[in-house]
């Protein structure tokens, strides 16, 4: 997903809302509604394709805490527990699954994992040395 792209945004709010929809209106019928937004998730096929150079690879593991893309059977688990009985009180719900890059990717601060512990040390005798700290 490109987090910057505005016709991305309202195409996947739109499906999201639908779902929500769906869910609040079926719901009293047994039917339950989930979505996953699945982050990247490394297969032959698309990566020999799509990042023949690595370079795309090499930006998005920076995003990703975590460290690494998903794993197929990694979203198989998912889809399989929001499918079965165990997931029966879970409905419109829209289930982030990335490692934890959009709430990174997306953040304001992000790029302070990039700053170094003498720069840190600088930042906090600055602060210190406010007056009314």
């Amino acid at each position: 997903m490109h987090y910057n792209s505005t016709k991305e945004a309202h195409r996947n709010s739109s499906v999201f809302k639908v779902e929500k929809s769906l869910a609040s209106e079926w719901g009293r019928y047994g039917m339950r509604f989930n979505a996953i937004a699945p982050g990247p998730i490394e297969t032959k096929g698309a990566f020999t394709r799509l990042d023949p150079t690595g370079q795309f690879m090499k930006r998005t593991l920076e995003q990703i805490p975590i460290g690494r893309l998903g794993e197929i059977e990694e979203l198989a688990n998912l889809s399989t527990y929001l499918v079965s009985d165990y997931a029966s009180w879970i409905n419109g719900e829209i289930i982030a699954f990335d490692g934890g890059q959009l709430p990174y990717a997306a953040g304001m601060f992000n790029q302070l994992t990039q700053v170094t512990q003498e720069q840190w040390d600088m930042l906090e005798k600055a602060i210190r040395n406010v007056k009314g700290s």
